[in-house]
Formats: structure tokens, C-alpha cells, sequence
């Protein structure tokens, strides 16, 4: 007799292989059936560690050096295509591919548009969306640069051959897999909604504490800590910033609005002032950047890029999601997604110029928008099995024309480091100048120096490390193309004068988290309360000591019913108010 579960397996198997959404949103069907995928799980053949791994693990950021890219061929062929033809020119491409296709008729789609299969794989293996990003596979390392290992969720939508693809890419290349699939350790997450620094902060919104709660549909009832401790457990992530879901988004995948581009940068989607999701955005940027600093210690770079319209449309309106952080890194490479409008020239000019010596190769993603993704969503990443790691904070200008510039450079191989270099100029046309920068003896940091220059120099300047082993690297990644640099400036300046001020609230009208942005004539006491239209005291905000200049408070809408608030602030100045109206 067959046994039930199995049963249970191959009906799943079977419907979501004819009903599975191309689109990123679950339809109601594929809600019927997640308490049959969630309880089938145990079905699946592998040998899957499902306990964390012993050691420490470091999940990589996308910028880091690449052995492969990961498609799932299920639609959207013309764009996979330029994918493929852009990506294999700077590492393997991994197509993952199903019936009716056949290994024979691909090569023959990808000739049909000038693309060989130089530096191409096929693995044939069942998918069931072309979403590779949300259900692919995690690469990370045990103990920063040691061993490769896969990382694999519970994927959150009921397509369980989607959620059967990390194991291939797994056997593929042969790596060891962690799978969070048995309690305590159970976690439902998608791709789409994660970024890290390859440090240890992750980002994602709060849809993946709702989809691990015990309202989140899947049958699982973790706290928020729970799922924190998952998280580092499996890919070392020790720092979890959640920010809230947007109202307009639909799927709460952060990679529709933001990106980091480097371990201190944020690309953020900014929409035209108060429209769709634009204040929302804005509130959560405004909460990490007050409450979180980058690795460095310093505060996180904001990058604008815009949020266009369609044919004069947003998302709260109707109109798709057009997104430029949809990109992808693949090595020296960015592929960005654009829409054959005006506004994809300032986007690639953004790129290019936030990140110099990279190929930014746009490729029209505007027949595939409307299901909620781009070309972020149908890529995934796979490190190198044999990383050199290197991480510099660049430079910032600086006025000091006497003393050198300190160049400090965390490098690290599981072999160790033999000699650093850094590399310098003052000019574009000039040779590269050559410094041998030295190990400090702390922690895996090694330190060069660039002579002090005059007012209006512009300092370029790249580092590359080599291994014991012989394996070298450089960063920024395409490097001598690409570079950091800095500008030696005079001292200029003047003094603000401004009063005390509540300055505009965002988003307003709010319903989840909410930012009061203050201007402050001088530091002091200041305290931040709010009260219902009644004058009734619903909650004190802030009590003590700011500094002068612009401050930043928040408040959880959430939970107040609709109708309008009063803001109030005192200082040793005077009473200041401001209206909030929940809605």
C-alpha cells in the first residue's frame, strides 16, 4: 500500500505543476494547499544537515567574487536570454531548466539570439516559476573564508519543485546543505526579501517574522527572537534589521525599493513626494538610518534612485511597480532593469557613477513588471569556493594637505594573506602608483599609506591582496577599472541659524511606523508626547538630552485606532506641535 504522506507528495507534485502562479503573489489556490506542502516536507530525499552548521558562517553580499549564476527557465525567455548572454561573460550561468524544453532546443534559443554556451550549464531538474532569486539557494562560509556551504529555506509559496532546487545546485557543486525544514529550526523566508553585507546585518521587511508568527499561514509560531536566532545560526547573521511592509508593494520583497551596493551604501527607490509607497520608504530609512550604523561604525550612504511612473500611474493607482534596485550583481558586471522610458538614462548614470568600472548592462524588463519582479528576482548567485575576502570603508574627502592618507583593508584567506598592495593616482591617464601596505597584527587588517596632496587633487586608488596559496583579488572588483576616491578640499563653510521645529511627519496620514523629524536650535532637554484629539496622553515618545541639528523619533501607528493625533514637543525654548492623523 502506498503509504499516505507519499500520496499527499505526489498530488502536491502534481497540482502545483499545473496551477503554480508565474507571478510572485499566491493565489488562493496555492493558499488551500500550504498546510499540505508544509506537512510533506518530510517526503523529501536528501541528506541535508537540518541542525545549524558548528561552525561560525559568514552568508556573502552579492558583490563578492562569483563561481556561478543560477536561472530557473520557466518564462520570460527573451529576458533570460540577455541574462545569459551578459552573465556568461563574467562567470558560469546555471540554467535550471524543465518539460517541454530540452537541452538541445535551449542551445538552439540562445543561438537564435547570438548567445553560445560557452561558460553555460543545463541542469535538467522540475521548476515551477521562473523566481530563482525567492527559492534558490544560500552560499555562505564556515568561519569567514573557509569552506563553501548551501543554506536552504523553507521557500513561501507551496511549489515544491521550486523549493527542491537548492538541493540540486547543492548536488551540482557538491557543497554540504543546511536546511531550515525541522523545528526548532523550521523557517519560511524568500529571497527576494533578504539582503546581507556579507558580515553579518541582514535587511528584509517584517513580512518574514509575519510568515514564521502564528498568524503567518504556514503553521509555524515563532517569536521574532526565534527567527532572529534561526537566522544567525544557519548564515551567521547577528544583526536582523526589520523594516515594515509597504502598503503598495504586494509582496514585501525588499529588493523592489533598495540595495546595498557595498557594505556601507543603500541604493533606496524614491517616488515623487508623498506618492505610493514614497513615505513609507522613507519612514523605514529614516528608523535604520537613526538606529543602525554600518560596519564601519559610521553612518549608512544614502543613494537616490527614482521610482517611475507608468504612463503617468503608480502603484496605488494601477500602475506596475517600475523599480531600478531590481539588479543584480554577477561579478564585474550589474544588469538593471529598465522600461524603455526617459527615466532608465538617469538610472544607468546613477550606477555607473555610484559604482565606476562596472559594466551596467540595461536589459527592458517591462513585459515582466506587472507579475512583481524583475531581474534581481529570476537570478541567483553562488559564491567561489575559494574566497579572498577583502573589505575597505573608502576614503572621504578630506582638508588635511600634510599628513599621508591611511589606507586600512580588512584580507582574508583560510591560507593567509602574503603580500597587499595599494594602488594610486592622481589622474585617470597617469600609470598606477604602488604602495606595499603592511599587517598590523590585528585582527586580518593590513594598512598602506598614500602621500599628502594639494588642495583640488582627486585621489584614485584600489587595493589587491594575494594569498599564500597564490589566489589574488582586488577590490572594488573591477578593479584597475574601477576605483574609490577622494577629494582634497579647502576649508569652507558657514553657520546655519535656524529655530526649533517639528518638521513635516512621515508617512502622514500613518498607520505602522511613523518618523517626526525635529530641528533643534541647540542641544537640550526635549521631550516628544503624544496625544489623541481628546488631549488624552496615548504615549511619551522621548524624555532627555538631543544634540543640535536634525534629530529623528519614531511611533508605531499600528496599534491607534483611526482619527487625528497631536504631536507635542517641549524644550527649554518653547512648545512645539504637530497633527498626525491615523488612517
Amino acid at each position: 500500500m502506498t503509504h499516505p504522506l507519499r500520496l499527499t507528495l505526489i498530488f502536491l507534485f502534481s497540482i502545483t505543476s499545473t496551477f503554480a502562479q508565474e507571478g510572485h503573489r499566491m493565489s488562493e489556490f496555492e493558499k488551500s494547499i500550504v498546510p499540505f506542502y508544509m506537512g510533506s516536507r518530510g517526503m523529501y530525499p536528501s541528506t541535508a544537515a537540518v541542525n545549524p552548521p558548528s561552525s561560525p558562517v559568514r552568508t556573502i553580499a552579492e558583490w563578492e567574487e562569483l563561481q556561478a549564476l543560477v536561472v530557473g527557465w520557466k518564462s520570460y525567455p527573451t529576458i533570460l536570454r540577455q541574462i545569459v548572454g551578459a552573465a556568461k561573460q563574467e562567470t558560469r550561468v546555471i540554467i535550471v531548466y524543465t518539460t517541454p524544453d530540452t537541452q538541445s532546443s535551449l542551445i538552439n534559443y540562445l543561438a537564435a539570439g547570438g548567445v553560445d554556451t560557452v561558460n553555460v550549464t543545463f541542469l535538467a531538474a522540475p521548476v515551477n516559476s521562473v523566481w530563482s532569486r525567492d527559492y534558490g539557494p544560500w552560499s555562505a562560509y564556515t568561519n569567514d573564508v573557509d569552506s563553501l556551504i548551501t543554506i536552504d529555506w523553507i521557500y513561501n509559496r507551496p511549489r515544491p519543485s521550486d523549493d527542491a532546487v537548492p538541493v540540486v545546485i547543492s548536488n551540482y557543486l557538491g557543497t554540504p546543505l543546511y536546511q531550515t525544514t525541522a523545528a526548532p529550526w523550521n523557517l519560511v523566508h524568500t529571497g527576494g526579501n533578504f539582503m546581507t553585507d556579507g558580515f553579518g546585518t541582514g535587511f528584509s521587511s517584517a513580512l518574514v517574522y509575519n510568515e514564521n508568527g502564528p498568524g503567518g499561514g504556514f503553521g509555524l509560531n515563532h517569536t521574532p527572537a526565534e527567527v532572529d536566532s534561526i537566522m544567525y545560526h544557519f548564515m551567521g547573521i547577528n544583526r536582523y534589521i526589520i523594516m515594515n511592509t509597504l502598503p503598495y508593494d504586494q509582496i514585501h520583497h525588499i529588493d523592489m525599493h533598495m540595495k546595498l551596493l557595498d557594505e556601507q551604501t543603500l541604493l533606496v527607490g524614491q517616488y515623487p513626494q508623498g506618492i505610493a509607497d514614497g513615505p513609507q520608504i522613507e519612514a523605514n530609512l529614516q528608523f535604520v538610518l537613526s538606529n543602525y550604523n554600518s560596519i564601519y561604525g559610521t553612518p549608512y550612504k544614502v543613494v537616490r534612485v527614482l521610482m517611475p511612473d507608468d504612463n503617468n500611474l503608480y502603484p496605488n493607482n494601477g500602475g506596475d511597480y517600475f523599480t531600478y534596485t531590481n539588479s543584480s550583481f554577477i561579478n564585474k558586471t550589474i544588469i538593471l532593469p529598465v522600461y524603455g522610458i526617459p527615466e532608465d538614462s538617469s538610472a544607468i548614470r546613477i550606477y555607473r557613477e555610484s559604482m565606476p568600472g562596472y559594466k551596467v548592462v540595461p536589459i527592458n524588463c517591462v513585459s515582466m513588471i506587472s507579475a512583481l519582479g524583475a531581474l534581481h528576482c529570476i537570478t541567483k548567485e553562488l559564491g567561489t569556493n575559494d574566497p579572498l575576502l577583502i573589505s575597505h570603508q573608502a576614503l572621504e574627502n578630506t582638508t588635511d594637505t600634510l599628513n599621508s592618507y591611511v589606507v586600512n583593508a580588512l584580507m582574508q584567506h583560510r591560507s593567509g594573506i602574503n603580500t597587499a598592495t595599494l594602488f594610486w593616482r592622481t589622474d585617470t591617464l597617469m600609470a598606477w602608483n604602488s604602495f606595499n601596505m603592511t599587517f598590523t597584527g590585528i585582527g586580518n587588517n593590513w594598512t598602506g599609506l598614500i602621500p599628502a596632496q594639494a588642495v583640488g587633487t582627486t585621489v584614485y586608488y584600489y587595493v589587491s591582496a594575494t594569498a599564500i596559496s597564490g589566489k589574488s583579488q582586488v577590490r572594488p572588483l573591477p578593479a584597475p577599472s574601477g576605483y574609490w576616491k577622494f577629494e582634497v578640499t579647502g576649508t569652507t563653510g558657514f553657520a546655519a541659524s535656524f529655530t526649533n521645529e517639528i518638521q513635516s511627519i512621515f508617512p502622514n496620514p500613518c498607520n505602522a511606523l511613523t518618523c517626526i523629524p525635529v530641528q533643534l536650535a541647540q542641544s537640550g532637554f526635549v521631550q516628544l508626547r503624544l496625544f489623541d484629539a481628546s488631549g488624552r496622553l496615548i504615549q511619551q515618545i522621548f524624555q532627555g538630552i538631543k544634540s543640535a541639528g536634525e534629530n529623528k523619533f519614531f511611533f508605531d501607528a499600528k496599534s491607534l485606532s483611526n482619527g487625528m493625533y497631536f504631536i507635542e514637543m517641549k524644550t527649554a525654548e518653547g512648545t512645539f506641535g504637530k497633527v498626525a492623523v491615523r488612517h
